[in-house]
């Protein structure tokens, strides 16, 4: 225990330690080798302002100069959260699978392995190792689409945003692309299709209404300075009622006979038949091509199941301007995000176990039977650790695909829902779930804080979480 110093704020400055002098101590010696000198004088200069602050309000030191052990444990508590990794892992059970703010799709122990072995080694992203000689980071991608699609080849850039901006820049470039009004869609962020037109360069020719547009629209919208048309996947909102629209099979048509190109902004993108989960069938890359789409963009990071990607693909002349145009360079993707997307597409190889292996997949196939039983496991087990200022029950709910992707389309789910109790408090409940280790990421709805468990990855690991966040109340 240090002696008694008077009160006068002189004599309590005095008093405080010299930052020479705590760097000196022993006790301090692992946050050092762990976090580095400057680091730790930071952290100690941080806490020597506070106690300053506190002399000069208040007369009086901080407990720490009393009990120099509290001054590590504030230095471990700062330095912990100075050092921490804000892209954690979470559990998102909202009740939304591809969540844009929880990192869209979630990926496969193959793409994992993928991306941490060309972290650790070098590989040959641009290197023909057969032939010797410098290679296209996009082909081992292409190979794979052209197996998938029937497409001829395949771009790659780091978004389906930065896919329809290329597409656009690198085709129509200071001509007119003809556009249903129906089709000018926004996505999330302010995204919209009107803007990017400007952006590439592009004068956007509007053609029909919101709700109906037909074929001598854009017979009538051609010109000679005509580039493109362009078809825009409405995937995040629908049109009901009194509406028309013309086919991709009858505008690649018309295409051909006027000799003006058919692309196509597919958005969420699909490359499988998604009815048998309960979905409605989205439209996939390869029908497009069939029916004479020219180009075809789609994220890879959405319902594909991959990491955040866009890829567009058609046509080999086409898609050659793409690869030779100046934003390419600027929009293409590393080695890492090739990794992750490779392993992805290989999956698709293999419908057998497709809905295995990929965990989009596997979160669409999960049975309700299945669901129930895991939560009635979870609901005997957390009970007792919760009451009494909480209650739990199960509850039927919709899990929603995601908002940009079949916004209206929902699969039938159960939710583990806590209900306030004897003082509980709900808000207090979801806070006290995001900062557990792992985070819970639920819904307040309807007074309940639920937990979808469409979206659980592996039960014994979330009891266990939630167990130790029940004892902690």
């Amino acid at each position: 225990m240090m002696t008694q110093v008077p009160d006068t704020p002189q004599a309590l400055y005095r008093a405080l330690p010299s930052m020479d002098s705590l760097l000196a101590d022993a006790a301090l010696a692992p946050l050092l080798q762990r976090y580095g000198k400057a680091a730790v004088k930071a952290a100690l200069d941080s806490q020597l302002r506070t106690a300053r602050e506190l002399i000069a309000q208040e007369r009086r030191l901080p407990a720490w100069c009393a009990n120099p052990a509290l001054l590590s444990g504030y230095l471990v508590d700062q330095l912990s959260k100075d050092y921490s990794h804000s892209l954690k892992p979470v559990w998102n059970l909202t009740g939304t699978i591809l969540h844009t703010n929880l990192g869209r799709a979630q990926q496969s122990e193959a793409a994992i392995r993928a991306v941490t072995s060309v972290m650790r080694y070098p590989t040959p992203l641009e290197f023909e190792l057969a032939a010797g000689e410098r290679g296209h980071r996009d082909n081992a991608i292409s190979g794979l689409i052209q197996r998938l699609t029937g497409a001829e080849a395949c771009c790659v850039v780091n978004n389906n945003a930065a896919a329809v901006l290329l597409m656009l820049s690198a085709v129509a470039a200071g001509k007119e692309v003809i556009v249903s009004r129906g089709e000018l869609v926004e996505i999330g962020g302010a995204f919209r299709i009107p803007d990017i037109m400007r952006q590439a360069g592009c004068t956007l020719v509007e053609v029909g209404s919101t709700n109906r547009t037909h074929l001598k629209d854009y017979e009538q919208a051609i010109t000679e300075n005509t580039a493109a048309i362009m078809k825009v996947h409405t995937s995040n909102y629908h049109i009901s009622g009194f509406t028309a629209s013309v086919d991709e099979a009858r505008l690649g048509q018309l295409c051909r006979e006027r000799g003006v190109a058919l692309i196509s902004d597919l958005g969420s993108g699909s490359l499988t038949d998604l009815r048998r989960f309960g979905l409605k069938q989205e439209p996939t890359p390869q029908a497009m091509l069939a029916d004479g789409v020219d180009l075809v963009s789609f994220s890879g990071d959405k319902l594909l199941g991959g990491p955040q990607s866009g890829l567009i693909v058609g046509k080999q002349a086409l898609i050659n301007k793409l690869q030779s145009h100046p934003l390419k360079r600027a929009l293409r993707c590393d080695k890492l995000i090739l990794a992750a997307l490779e392993a992805t597409l290989i999956h698709y190889l293999n419908p057998e176990t497709l809905d295995r292996e990929l965990p989009i997949m596997a979160k669409f196939a999960r049975s309700q039977a299945e669901l129930r039983q895991i939560g009635e496991r979870l609901q005997r087990a957390l009970a007792p650790l919760f009451a009494p200022s909480y209650g739990i029950e199960l509850v039927e709910c919709q899990t929603q695909v995601g908002s940009g992707s079949q916004p209206d389309t929902f699969l039938p789910s159960i939710a583990l829902c806590f209900n306030a109790q004897e003082g509980g408090s709900l808000t207090l409940l979801e806070q006290h779930f995001k900062q557990a280790q792992r985070p819970v990421i639920g819904r307040m709805t309807q007074d309940q804080l639920r937990l979808d468990l469409r979206g659980i990855d592996d039960e014994a690991e979330l009891l266990a979480e939630l167990s130790t966040l029940g004892v902690q109340l």
